[in-house]
C-alpha cells in the first residue's frame, strides 16, 4: 500500500535525506519518496503505519518534522472555509442543544442543571458514538497530541468507552457528584494536549469525532473541552 503524507520542517536536500533514512528504520516501510519542495513524503508499506509511529520515528514530538496530513482518510483541508469546515461540528453542537431544551421543557419548568445535564449527555453520547465507528484510526490520531494517549496508546482506545459511560451515566442520572469529578478530570487532563497543539501551532487532526470527519485542532477543539470542564464545575459547586 502507499500513502502520501504532507510534512513540515523540511528545508533543504539534508532534511530530505535525514526524513528519508528515519522513516526507512521502520520494518514496514520498504520505500520512501521525499520533496522539501512540496513538503510532501510518499511512503510504500507492507501494512499500515500509524501516524504516531511514523512521528516517533522521525523524532517525537522535539523534531524539526512533523507529519501533520495524509493524503487519504487522515487528511486534514485546510483549504475549506472556517464554516464549511466545521460545520459536521457545529450541526452536532446545534442538535445537541435543541434535543436537550426539548428535554428541560418536557418537565414543565426551566431548569438550567436539567439543561446542562441533558446537554453532557447528548454531548458524550453522540461524541463516543464517532469515535467508536474507528476505534483504531482514532487511537492514532489521539496519540498524536493527548498527553496520556502518547504514552500509553491502549488509552485512545479505552477514551471513547469512558466517554459513552458518562453519557449513560448523565442520561440516568448516576450519582452526579461522581459523574462530574469523573467528567471534571478526563475533560482537564484532554484539553492539556490540545492547548499544547494550539499553542505550538501544529497542524494535525483533531480526533473529537474520531475518524468520520476531518477537522483540523483549533480554538474550537479548546473551547468544546472548556465547556465541558466549565459544565461539570458549575453542577459540582451546585451539588455540593
Amino acid at each position: 500500500m502507499q500513502h502520501t503524507y504532507q510534512i513540515t520542517g523540511m528545508t533543504c536536500s539534508s532534511c530530505e535525506a535525514k526524513v528519508k533514512s528515519a522513516l526507512l528504520t521502520l520494518p514496514d516501510i520498504t520505500t520512501v519518496e521525499v520533496s522539501k519542495d512540496t513538503n510532501s513524503v510518499t511512503l510504500t508499506m507492507d501494512k499500515h503505519v500509524s501516524l504516531s509511529e511514523l512521528q516517533e520515528a522521525l523524532g517525537g514530538d522535539k523534531s524539526q518534522y512533523h507529519i501533520v496530513a495524509a493524503s487519504h482518510n487522515e487528511a486534514v483541508e485546510l483549504t475549506k472555509g472556517w464554516l464549511e469546515t466545521y460545520k459536521p461540528l457545529l450541526i452536532l453542537f446545534g442538535f445537541i442543544t435543541f434535543v436537550s431544551l426539548i428535554v428541560t421543557f418536557s418537565t414543565g419548568t426551566w431548569d438550567v442543571m436539567v439543561w446542562m445535564n441533558s446537554f453532557m449527555g447528548g454531548f458524550f453520547l453522540s461524541f463516543s458514538y464517532f469515535k467508536l465507528i474507528n476505534l483504531p484510526d482514532f487511537a492514532d490520531s489521539y496519540a498524536m497530541y493527548d498527553i496520556v494517549a502518547k504514552k500509553v496508546k491502549a488509552w485512545g482506545y479505552i477514551y471513547p468507552f469512558i466517554e459513552f459511560g458518562l453519557g449513560i451515566a448523565y442520561i440516568a442520572h448516576f450519582n452526579p457528584v461522581i459523574t462530574n469529578t469523573v467528567t471534571l478530570v478526563v475533560m482537564s487532563i484532554s484539553i492539556i494536549g490540545v492547548l499544547q497543539s494550539v499553542m505550538n501551532k501544529r497542524k494535525i487532526r483533531c480526533a473529537c469525532l474520531g475518524a468520520v470527519f476531518n477537522l483540523p485542532m483549533s480554538t474550537i477543539t479548546i473551547l468544546e473541552d472548556a465547556l465541558m470542564i466549565a459544565m461539570s464545575a458549575i453542577m459540582l459547586a451546585w451539588l455540593l
